[in-house]
């Protein structure tokens, strides 16, 4: 098992098979089976031609937040306020369940076991596990 950068959605049909079989984990797939993502890829895909990756979401997720917190502060980007309207929040991301942990400010996320695979022409990381609420194991007082 590698990270999944190692097989990008972005780029894996580039790859070719080769990266078939790989076994990966991460937090994001465009493959992941949810409506708010096949809207996400769908939207993604006609803007800009090209299958979303983590880059991808992760811009998505943090113009969500940063709208988000904005209508909670009533508009005011002064950082005390920001922060704390925005440590707690919760949404659903194309990507699945996220949130802010309200200690570490940090994102809380499931990471998903994936394999290549082949799904018609294309290829891609499909989702066979989840481990759910993964938070930063240091800080969060965990072992590494």
């Amino acid at each position: 098992m590698v990270s999944g950068d190692i097989t990008d959605d972005e780029v894996l049909d580039s790859m070719r098979d080769a990266t078939l079989g790989v076994i990966t984990a991460h937090h994001y797939s465009a493959d992941h089976q949810s409506e708010k993502n096949e809207e996400f890829v769908a939207a993604f895909k006609k803007a800009g031609g090209m299958r979303p990756n983590f880059f991808s979401v992760g811009g998505y997720d943090g113009m969500h937040l940063i709208s988000e917190a904005l209508k909670r502060t009533s508009g005011s980007a002064d950082a005390d306020r920001f922060i704390s309207a925005a440590r707690g929040m919760k949404w659903e991301s194309p990507r699945g369940p996220i949130s802010i942990d309200p200690d570490t400010r940090d994102v809380v996320h499931n990471i998903y076991l994936r394999k290549v695979e082949r799904k018609g022409n294309e290829l891609y990381n499909v989702e066979f596990e989840t481990v759910p609420d993964v938070k930063d194991p240091v800080k969060a007082g965990k072992p590494h």
